[in-house]
């Protein structure tokens, strides 16, 4: 299909997020300092929330549009505050990113415990559900874009590495990001998932530091390179942005050809 008649396609026009909110979860480290920095970059005014709010202002030093909100996203009074402030202070809400995120406890799924599932649930699942249904009467003003960071455990089992409450927890992300962009779609509010592979992060620490994983992770990764955050940073700005203006309901995987195989 062409582009639209008339259409201005200039990357700058296309990417280009001045004037627009965004609110990003799991802000503190890995991805989320890549993501908030990207979007700030693209000329967004950026609401940065994590639990370690320490982090959060020494990442807006310097970024005068970069607004950092203490948040535990499994607290839902903390979640209704949060857009509550963001309503108040900008007016607006235009891009949600759930990023925030919790990983698997490491052990089979025979030895994990309800505690472990519902502590990944909460997390992974019932946040980036709530933050949706708490910004949805702010953003049907405007429309706009939601985000929800899954994983490539979203899309396929991983097995070497055992979380199956995690692959659960995703999988559910991954098909609520489904369900909401069918039923927001009529308001203007796109809703895609982006999953990413072993990106060396905080988060996979312990995997990268192992070395026969680390072996095992190269050995499957059809890009022969170990990703860093700044590679995720592109297929966000595309599904924030008007560049990704006709993409809902899908799931972009960032994992160096990982469930290509």
């Amino acid at each position: 299909m062409s582009a639209k008649a008339g259409a201005d396609l200039r990357p700058e026009r296309l990417f280009g997020l001045e004037g627009r909110v965004a609110v990003l979860t799991g802000a503190s480290s890995g991805l989320g300092v890549a993501f908030a920095e990207a979007l700030h970059a693209a000329g967004a005014t950026v609401v940065i929330t994590a639990r370690r709010a320490d982090r959060l202002a020494q990442l807006a030093v310097g970024r005068p549009r970069l607004d950092p909100v203490g948040c535990d996203v499994s607290d839902a009074d903390q979640l209704r505050e949060l857009v509550a402030g963001v309503a108040e202070r900008h007016g607006r809400i235009d891009i949600l990113v759930n990023n925030a995120g919790n990983g698997g406890p490491g052990r089979p799924a025979q030895f994990e415990t309800d505690v472990d599932t519902d502590r990944l649930l909460e997390v992974n699942l019932r946040a980036p559900l709530r933050l949706c249904r708490l910004a949805f009467p702010v953003m049907r003003r405007t429309g706009g874009a939601v985000v929800n960071v899954t994983s490539i455990s979203g899309l396929v089992g991983v097995g070497e590495i055992p979380q199956a409450s995690y692959v659960a927890s995703k999988h559910a992300l991954t098909g609520l990001t489904r369900e909401l962009a069918l039923e927001w779609a009529r308001f203007g509010i796109r809703v895609n998932a982006l999953a990413p592979g072993f990106f060396a992060t905080e988060m996979t620490r312990l995997l990268y530091d192992d070395d026969r994983r680390r072996q095992w992770i190269v050995a499957n990764t059809p890009l022969p390179a170990f990703a860093e955050p700044a590679q995720a940073v592109g297929a966000l700005l595309l599904l924030a942005s008007d560049a990704g203006s006709y993409i809902t309901g899908q799931t972009i995987a960032v994992d160096g050809g990982w469930t290509a195989r």
